[in-house]
């Protein structure tokens, strides 16, 4: 399906799966060139994951621009549960960045993830699995992006990198 204000390739697509849309965002992961931008409730277990931790690592690693961007509505398991996410933070802490809403942003319930400013993921509610997969899609990417700014700008200033700091 072509998109108003995209290139002939950009797609759209729904789907109902929860495995889909981590095996989606690993997908990404190494296609991305500068920037991942995270919303969410709070994250999965991927995201503590070898495999994911990986690609993040190779992702930053790639170049010292590259960013990974985190906001989420509740922070208080990140240090238990996400260890190696949390060594991730550690040993780019110039260029990962974890966050936790305020009380005016607690009331986004949609969880993304946008890589660069033409692909993303996108869950309508993070209390069920119907999402849908944005292609070269910059339109609705662009949505997203201008949504994280208001989120993020609306959240406390990035955790400290370590386990006692969260």
């Amino acid at each position: 399906m072509e998109l108003t204000g995209n290139p002939p390739n950009a797609g759209y697509r729904r789907f109902e799966s929860y495995r889909e849309y981590e095996e989606l965002i690993d997908l990404m992961i190494p296609q991305t060139q500068r920037i991942i931008r995270v919303f969410d409730k709070n994250l999965g277990r991927a995201w503590n994951s070898s495999t994911r931790i990986e690609r993040l690592t190779q992702f930053l690693l790639a170049d010292r621009t590259n960013r990974l961007l985190i906001v989420l509505h509740d922070i208080r398991q990140l240090g238990v549960e996400w260890p190696r996410l949390i060594g991730l933070a550690q040993q780019f802490s110039h260029a990962c960045s974890i966050r936790e809403t305020l009380r005016a942003a607690k009331h986004v319930h949609d969880p993304f993830v946008v890589f660069d400013g033409s692909h993303y993921v996108h869950r309508f509610h993070f209390d069920h699995m119907r999402a849908a997969q944005g292609t070269h899609d910059a339109t609705g990417a662009q949505q997203l992006i201008d949504r994280f700014a208001e989120i993020q700008e609306a959240s406390g200033p990035p955790l400290a990198a370590n386990v006692t700091g969260l």
